[in-house]
């Protein structure tokens, strides 16, 4: 079973409040100094869900990553976790594009790596959070999609997905080939093996530029794109405190509910 798992680097989430700084004039993060990028917590559970696959029905797992140079580390991640090899998408064409131009170009490189029977995404970034970019993928090379995946079965060229839903789950069937983004319920990732480990430390990772690929055309056009980012900032918080008395506990009690009505 041939399975291509997409992901991203993102900023590290457990980094403190404090050192998360934006550019308000060029509508981008800043990287702090010295704290490497990380994979998606989502996209993790897409390599997971690609993993146990593999466990039970065999076969390789090849991981694409758009992003910058740094995502090499990611995909080495990917490599200890269990996946076999992976590329990185990495071209001054691909910065700042939107969820369909991102699409664009993870289908090029899915068509330059050839056969597949399953591509796995997550349910949608770490950063952003669109959740878009696993169905557009699926629309432009013409496949079926499921989202928001907990369980993947594989047998006799179909595939069973147990899919989460508002007010429980569903389970479906799907062909193969096929899209499926994996949620949270998947369950958390496994830990890097040791020996796994080692073999990701010594490999060299590709890096694939938009003529490697053939990505080219009006995709790439930021002034085209379908989704533009008109400001971004940091939420301000505003903390207040307000001691409420009275004569006695019960008129204290009384108060405290006049207050609280108020601002219902």
């Amino acid at each position: 079973m041939n399975i291509i798992v997409c992901v991203k680097q993102v900023l590290d989430p457990e980094i403190p409040p404090a050192k998360f700084k934006i550019d308000p004039a060029t509508k981008k993060v800043i990287p702090p100094p010295g704290v490497p990028p990380v994979i998606s917590v989502f996209d993790e559970r897409a390599v997971e869900a690609a993993c146990r696959l593999k466990d039970k029905q065999g076969g390789k797992i090849t991981v694409i990553s758009l992003g910058a140079a740094q995502a090499a580390e990611v995909v080495k991640h990917t490599i200890a976790m269990g996946t076999d090899e992976g590329f990185v998408l990495q071209d001054e064409a691909f910065e700042d594009l939107d969820s369909f131009g991102i699409a664009y170009v993870l289908g090029k490189a899915i068509e330059k790596i050839g056969a597949y029977d399953l591509v796995l995404c997550g349910r949608q970034s770490a950063d952003w959070g669109n959740g878009q970019v696993g169905s557009i993928l699926a629309e432009i090379m013409g496949i079926p999609v499921v989202t928001l995946a907990c369980d993947i079965e594989a047998a006799d060229k179909k595939l069973k997905v147990k899919r989460i839903v508002k007010d429980g789950y569903e389970v479906l069937e799907a062909p193969m080939p096929s899209l499926i983004t994996a949620s949270s319920e998947l369950g958390l990732p496994r830990l890097p093996a040791g020996m796994r480990i080692m073999i990701a430390a010594r490999t060299q990772v590709p890096v694939w530029k938009a003529a490697d690929i053939g990505a080219q055309g009006p995709e790439l056009d930021k002034a085209k794109a379908h989704t533009e980012v008109t400001g971004l900032s940091v939420p301000s918080r505003k903390t207040e405190c307000e001691m409420i008395s009275g004569d006695s506990p019960g008129q204290a009690a009384e108060n405290l509910a006049a207050k609280l009505a108020k601002l219902l």
